[in-house]
């Protein structure tokens, strides 16, 4: 049986699985939701980093990417974010899908799975 590894888990969810090679992240939101979806997004994809790191991976290494709006006129702030941080060498495939978020200030939220 594989080895499965759960990181920052708590009675709802686990921020990072682990699993034959492959980073699970569950979806990130940012704490600052005062902020424009740039620093938002900018803090978002530091949690990843941090995240990533952990589970033995880098971004780099992303597969795929789900990135959830909460309007897609915030779209261009986050996308300039995104293109600042990605590794243009090995962009992972990627939606950006506009949906209500779990709460009226949170602007986006970023979900990627990883190769260990």
């Amino acid at each position: 049986m594989s080895t499965i590894t759960r990181h920052h888990s708590d009675a709802r969810l686990s921020r990072a699985v682990v699993h034959n090679g492959v980073v699970y992240l569950a979806g990130t939101t940012a704490d600052n939701r005062a902020a424009s979806s740039k620093g938002q997004t900018e803090e978002i994809l530091g949690k990843i980093d941090a995240l990533l790191k952990l589970s033995g991976s880098s971004k780099s290494r992303l597969l795929s990417a789900v990135v959830y709006v909460a309007d897609m006129r915030v779209k261009p702030g986050m996308d300039e974010a995104w293109m600042a941080w990605v590794d243009a060498k090995n962009p992972p495939a990627r939606a950006t899908v506009e949906t209500r978020l779990g709460t009226p200030d949170t602007l986006v939220e970023i979900m990627v799975t990883a190769a260990q």
